[in-house]
């Protein structure tokens, strides 16, 4: 299969280049990414162009599991379902248990080859239907209008925002401060830390969505290595805090469950790593 990418092998380069002058990523790790062999390479999810990354800091080629609107016309997404094609990626339909995209994913691991993926199913940032949702609840009264209000409030990570209401529920924050803070829960969620109120364990437990189980499922099935990465900072023209840290591959345990708690605390340490000099 990964002969056949040319699309992929031409691509890369050209819009490699255009990525890192836009972006100005810092990759540290590139060395952990294994040479040859199956891999299931797999990170947190906050931005539409997390893949570049990883796929800039090896040769090889890696498919990635993606969102069948991507591959279909009829959807606002699938402007370009030429080019998914053409790049290797897998179509995924998220509203159900897809046999059919698991089967394929783990053929390329069978093949020897990578395989990206996000084990949070889906991008950490917030939707307009769970953004909504709190609108609805603290909001409705208030004289800003939902659309102003889901500009203000989404560029926060989902996980940020349920951490922020569970504090809310536990008494741990007033009503009065969530309502007052939401708009930047992660700001918020730091000031707490400085404030005693929080520990940095607390924050970074709760800085991901749950992990779905299918990266260590397919990697146990095929006897692949797992290789995690961490991506922080923002995305800006000439980032000055764009880091993706890639971490040491491991494989995954007999028990699935450990297996994934283990990823989940791997990606959870390389963002700990990035983020150091922040506090």
């Amino acid at each position: 299969m990964e002969e056949k990418m040319t699309l992929y092998k031409v691509a890369k380069p050209i819009l490699g280049f255009i990525y890192k002058l836009w972006y100005n990523p810092k990759i540290i790790g590139k060395e952990n990414i294994p040479k040859n062999g199956p891999v299931v390479i797999v990170g947190n999810h906050v931005h539409i162009m997390d893949q570049c990354n990883v796929i800039l800091a090896t040769k090889r080629c890696i498919h990635y599991m993606a969102k069948k609107e991507y591959f279909d016309p009829s959807y606002k997404e699938g402007k370009f379902p030429w080019f998914f094609k053409g790049v290797g990626c897998i179509p995924v339909d998220r509203s159900k248990k897809d046999e059919e995209a698991t089967n394929e994913a783990i053929n390329v691991l069978k093949n020897s080859e990578m395989l990206g993926l996000f084990p949070e199913g889906t991008r950490n940032s917030l939707k307009e239907a769970r953004a909504k949702e709190i609108y609805e609840k603290y909001f409705l009264e208030e004289t800003i209008d939902f659309n102003e209000f889901y500009k203000k409030v989404k560029k926060n990570k989902t996980s940020f925002i349920n951490y922020l209401e569970e504090l809310k529920d536990n008494k741990v924050i007033t009503l009065d401060e969530f309502k007052d803070n939401v708009i930047d829960a992660d700001g918020f969620l730091q000031y707490l830390i400085r404030d005693h109120r929080l520990t940095r364990e607390d924050y970074y437990n709760h800085v991901l969505l749950p992990l779905k189980f299918g990266a260590v499922s397919m990697a146990h099935k095929t006897n692949a290595l797992i290789v995690p990465y961490a991506i922080t900072g923002e995305y800006k023209f000439r980032s000055k805090n764009l880091m993706i840290r890639i971490g040491e591959p491991f494989t995954a345990d007999d028990d699935l469950v450990k297996a994934n708690e283990r990823l989940d605390q791997e990606i959870k340490n390389l963002m700990k790593e990035n983020e150091q000099n922040k506090w």
